[in-house]
């Protein structure tokens, strides 16, 4: 029989972990419409996520203590998104230059992370949220209904492929400012994927 005492370091790790989770999450809506996702002035959460390389990596600790724009779009096999991410790029040298990170959040493996900035010139981070633990904590996480996962087939989009999941979970497009102590400062999110927020607006939100 194991003590106590072997058992304290799963105890401890399993109060980490829990502590990251947002009390009381609600269920994850059937629809981008119907998602709840976090407001300005809400505490932003600290969930697990993963680099290009694989690695473990936490959002506080992708932030290093600085303001960042966290930014959710669909996957890199998703035109709007590769779009998007390229505008951002337009300024990414200006919030740079006051402090500001750019963190880019996908249901994609890290390993397919490499699709989304294919063709495109931008330095900042892509992240993996494949297991869409940041998509439901910040609200923008919705679940995809047999027609459209049929109608993703039928263009050979295959996000169980993408994700290395079969969770069929994908995030409605957001854009989240996070201060540097961990609160959400601004919050925009479009239940229509083809609409995203101009770069300017962004630099706008950041007072820049």
């Amino acid at each position: 029989m194991k003590s106590i005492f072997s058992l304290l370091p799963f105890l401890v790790m399993s109060l980490l972990s829990a502590s990251e989770v947002p009390e009381n999450m609600p269920a994850i809506p059937q629809s981008p419409e119907d998602i709840q996702p976090l407001k300005a002035g809400d505490k932003a959460p600290n969930p697990a996520l993963r680099s290009v390389d694989g690695k473990e990596v936490s959002l506080k600790d992708l932030q290093e203590g600085k303001p960042s724009v966290v930014i959710f779009y669909r996957g890199g096999w998703c035109p709007y998104c590769r779009r998007h991410l390229s505008a951002l790029a337009e300024v990414e040298g200006k919030l740079k230059e006051n402090g500001w990170k750019i963190l880019a959040l996908s249901p994609d493996k890290p390993e397919k992370l490499g699709t989304a900035s294919k063709g495109s010139d931008f330095g900042y981070e892509l992240i993996s949220d494949s297991s869409m633990n940041a998509a439901k904590a910040f609200g923008v996480a919705f679940q995809l209904q047999q027609p459209t996962l049929m109608k993703l087939k039928e263009y050979k989009i295959d996000i169980e492929d993408a994700s290395g999941e079969r969770h069929h979970l994908l995030p409605v497009p957001a854009v989240f400012l996070v201060d540097a102590k961990g609160k959400v400062s601004f919050a925009h999110t479009n239940p229509d994927y083809s609409k995203r927020l101009a770069a300017a607006d962004i630099l706008k939100a950041a007072g820049l």
